[in-house]
Parts: structure tokens; sequence; C-alpha cells
């Protein structure tokens, strides 16, 4: 019996002694229940001499698009093809029937291996790398010796925001995923921070994307998305998608009901449905974003300052120089993404939870205190190899416990969250209103206009005033009469308030801390008290 040739998946051919057939364009992987192929067929080797002496029919070459599964249109090709070819019948028809069968075997064993491909192959450590990782989660002075290695692996500067978010993709692990979007105007670095801490996470529990539509999230398989980190280069090219998006982060799961035809065209209902849970991380230039999405992330703004714009060029220039080891950048990676794959799923529980709480000025604060609940345990859980497993007698789980030294450092960490959490201000005109209060007091200057703050600060007359525009409509600044122009003058009604506003987060987060010392130092000096007493009791 012959076989189908298949070295080249766009022309698929087939021959017996007599004929040649060729299916061009291939074959469609997707749809199980039909076939449709392009066929080709044309004689090769005739059989009887007499036929040579008919040259239109030798060179005579049949050509029909058909579902090789439907019984009708083979029947129908196999009769065409003995009556224009003038061979017989009986041939035909056990070719396109060898053809059938052959192609139905090749179709699911590259079903298979597609499958294959997608599947990211899960990397098995050496010994070696298994206890460099471990040696690693096992320091003190984790998370300062974790943002060192992020450094030497070649993420210059934003020492704050690659920390945070990388604990954040470390939350992938958890059953309580946190999301994040870094905010900054074009060039700022937003996608350059997120791809640099993205590298520190193992391939196969990260998918990228740079484009996405409103139902592509509801085609994944069921539980693909399961514990993984989605990567959203620009927030821009999805906004369709952004209800989905909502929803895994909430819902941690999506379902969408649609219509399909079956083989038959009868019109039935599927249930689509997708399992998180996921992290997602995104990126923009707009200075906000929709409020439903904004508050279910972890926003960060990325630093503008010229003293980054100096790091950064100092980078690019040491790397253009050769001067960068890109070697030790490499290991670095290699190492975090091995402390990665070696953190197992563990319960966290907060003793302390209770005594916790967020500054009154914080906006939205019932899903900010689950934010930062869930941080603090991400901490926690990245320090899985420093703490001892206990077991609940009752249910018989598993889980660690959180420290005081956790809370400590999470604190450290949210400060600068909570503010920008508790600020009326977006990021970028908060940044603008605190250069402009600089550039005022430096200059000795109170009233101020929209192009001379655009010559003074060098930037686009357009962008100052959208600024002062959200200034007056919060009332931090206010317009004023000038005596001398009719061009409209401005002052700063208060250049303490953001500063201010940063004291009482962190007069509050700071109290919580020390409240939770004096509690611990409290129970530590009942302990003998109570031993004291039973004894005198005795």
């Amino acid at each position: 019996m012959a076989k189908i040739n298949i070295d080249n998946q766009d022309a698929i051919t087939y021959q017996t002694e007599e004929l040649g057939f060729t299916i061009l364009g291939g074959i469609r992987l997707d749809g199980l229940d039909r076939m449709r192929v392009t066929l080709k067929v044309e004689v090769l080797n005739r059989k009887f001499n007499h036929y040579l002496d008919h040259p239109d029919i030798a060179n005579l070459a049949i050509r029909q698009n058909l579902d090789l599964y439907n019984h009708h249109q083979v029947e129908k090709l196999s009769r065409l093809i003995a009556d224009r070819l003038e061979v017989g019948s009986s041939p035909v028809v056990q070719a396109l029937g060898e053809i059938t069968d052959q192609l139905e075997g090749y179709r699911l064993q590259q079903i298979e291996v597609r499958k294959q491909e997608q599947v990211k192959p899960l990397k098995v450590l050496t010994e070696a790398e298994q206890q460099q990782a471990m040696e690693f989660l096992q320091q003190p002075g984790l998370l300062e010796r974790t943002n060192e290695m992020i450094g030497s692996s070649g993420m210059v500067g934003e020492e704050l925001n690659r920390l945070i978010m990388y604990l954040i993709f470390t939350s992938r692990k958890t059953t309580r995923p946190l999301h994040v979007i870094s905010f900054g105007s074009s060039g700022t670095g937003k996608s350059h921070l997120q791809e640099k801490i993205g590298d520190l996470m193992p391939d196969e529990d990260k998918i990228e994307i740079t484009a996405l539509t409103e139902n592509a999230f509801y085609y994944f398989d069921k539980g693909e998305l399961g514990h993984k980190l989605i990567l959203i280069e620009d927030l821009d090219g999805i906004w369709s998608a952004l209800y989905p998006l909502r929803e895994l982060q909430s819902k941690q799961r999506i379902s969408k009901t649609v219509t399909i035809k079956d083989r038959n065209g009868n019109t039935k209902t599927i249930h689509l449905k997708v399992h998180g849970p996921v992290s997602i991380a995104g990126c923009t230039t707009h200075e906000s974003l929709y409020e439903d999405n904004a508050n279910r992330c972890f926003l960060l703004y990325l630093d503008e300052s010229s003293e980054q714009d100096d790091r950064i060029m100092d980078y690019q220039r040491k790397l253009s120089a050769g001067r960068v080891n890109s070697a030790a950048e490499q290991q670095a990676r290699y190492l975090l993404q091995n402390v990665q794959r070696i953190l197992k799923p563990v319960t966290v529980r907060n003793p302390y939870a209770e005594l916790l709480k967020i500054p009154k000025e914080v906006f939205k604060q019932r899903r900010t205190n689950a934010h930062y609940l869930a941080f603090i345990e991400v901490i926690t859980f990245y320090k899985q190899y420093q703490r001892d497993i206990q077991t609940d007698e009752a249910t018989g789980e598993r889980y660690i416990t959180t420290t005081i030294d956790d809370i400590r450092e999470a604190n450290e960490l949210m400060k600068g969250i909570l503010l920008r959490k508790s600020d009326e201000l977006g990021g970028a005109t908060r940044h603008y209103f605190e250069q402009l209060k600089v550039c005022l007091e430096s200059n000795g200057e109170k009233a101020f206009t929209n192009s001379g703050i655009r010559t003074m600060m060098r930037i686009p007359l357009s962008t100052v005033k959208r600024h002062h525009a959200a200034l007056l409509q919060v009332g931090y600044i206010r317009q004023v009469e000038s005596r001398y122009t009719k061009a409209y003058h401005y002052e700063v009604l208060s250049y303490e308030e953001y500063q201010q506003l940063q004291q009482r987060i962190i007069t509050v987060l700071d109290e919580v801390t020390e409240g939770l010392n004096s509690s611990v130092t409290a129970h530590q000096i009942s302990e003998p008290d109570k031993r004291k007493r039973k004894k005198q009791l005795a």
C-alpha cells in the first residue's frame, strides 16, 4: 500500500501505479468532524497503450474541493475521475479511502505535536541548582539580598518598584495572586521594568501578550492559566478585553456561553470555562485607568527623575563599551528563576492580622486592605525556607506563620503604594505638581502663568494646561487676577499638603508596628506572671 508524502505540508502527495493525488494547501488541524481538502488528480502512468493516442486525456488534471468525510461528495468525485481520465472506478475509490485513512492519522499526530509544543517543558533542576537556590532563600535579609540580585541581573535603578513587582509576580504561586499596573510617560522604561522582572520568572510560568481580543481569554484550556503570570506589554492594545481581565482578577475564573453548529448543522449551546488564579501585569502611558480595573491592582509610577536618566544612560554607555558582565547578569537571572521554581504551595497564616490597619485617607479601603494583607502573606510565602511548617490539629492543614519582621518589611514597601492610593491626583499630575512647587520656591515666585511655567520647566503648553485644570478641580491651586496682564495667573494653596499626607500614612504604619512589638513584649512578660500565680494558688 502506498503512503502519503508529507515532505511539503502544503502539497501532500499520494501515488498509485497509475494516478497521482495532491492535497493542495495541506489539511486543517481543527474541526475533527470534517476533512475538507482541495484535491488535484492526474494520470501518471497509463496501464493500456491505446490511451496514449489521446494526449488531451494524458495531460488532463482534475481539481476539486470536497469533504473526504462526506460519502456523497467522495462518490461523485470518484465517478468524475473515472469518466474524465478514463480509468477504472475501483482503483480510484480505493485510493481515496487510503488517502482519507492516512490523512486522519497524520492529522491526529500533528495535533499531538502542536499540543506538546504549546506546553512549555518544566525544567528539572540539578542537585547543585536546588542547593544553590535553597541556600539563597535561607539567607538572612532575604528581601534586601533579592533586590541586590535583581540589580545584578541588569535592572538599573527603580529599587523600590522592582522589588514590589518581583513579590507581586511571586504571588502567582499563592491562592490569592496580586496584580500590578505600571504608569509612566513614553520612554520612561515601563515595559523595560516589567520585561526585566518577568525575565526572573520561569518561562513555563508566564504568558507574554502584546495584543488581545475581547474573547481570547475564553478559549484557553480550562486549567491552562492556573497560577500563571500574564504580562501585557501595553494595556492600550487590550481595552476590549479589560472586562474578562477584571473577572479573572476578582473571581479567579471566567465563563462564557456561546452557540455553535454540530456536524449535522444543528445549533447547540456550550459553556466555555477558564480557571485561574493568575497574576496580571500591564503597562500604560495613560495618567489614569478605568477605576474598576485600577483598584484591583498595585499601581507603580516610574521614576522619571534626571538621576534615573543618568543611571540608565551610564549603563547604556557601559554596555556599548563592553564593560557590562553579561554572563554574570545571566547567572543572576538563572538563580532567581530557580528560586521561583523551588517555592512550594503552602498556606500562610498571619496571627497578627486582626491588629493591623491601614490609614483612613486611603480610597477604596476594603479592597486596599485585602491587598495589604495579601502582600504580607506573599513576603511570608517567599520566606518559606526560613519557617517551620506547622500542622493544624483540627484540620490537618500544614501552614507557616507571618512574623512581625514580615509586616515591618511590607509596611516599608507599601508606604508609597498607600500614599498613591490616598492621593486625589494622578501620578503624572502629582509628579508635575511637586516639580512645580520646587521650581517656584527656587525662583522665589508665588504667582505663575501657563506660558511662564512652560518656559521655565520646558513642558508642552497643552500638558501644562491639562495639569493646571486637574489641580484647579481638586483645589490645590487657585486663579488670581493680575494688574498688569490679561493672562491667567495661579497660586499654589499649600506647599506642604503632600508631605503632610505622606507623614500621616507613615505614622499609621509605624504605630501598627510599634503596637505589634508592644503586644509581643506584654505577652512574653505575662507568661512568667501566669506561672507564678499558678504556683501561689497551688
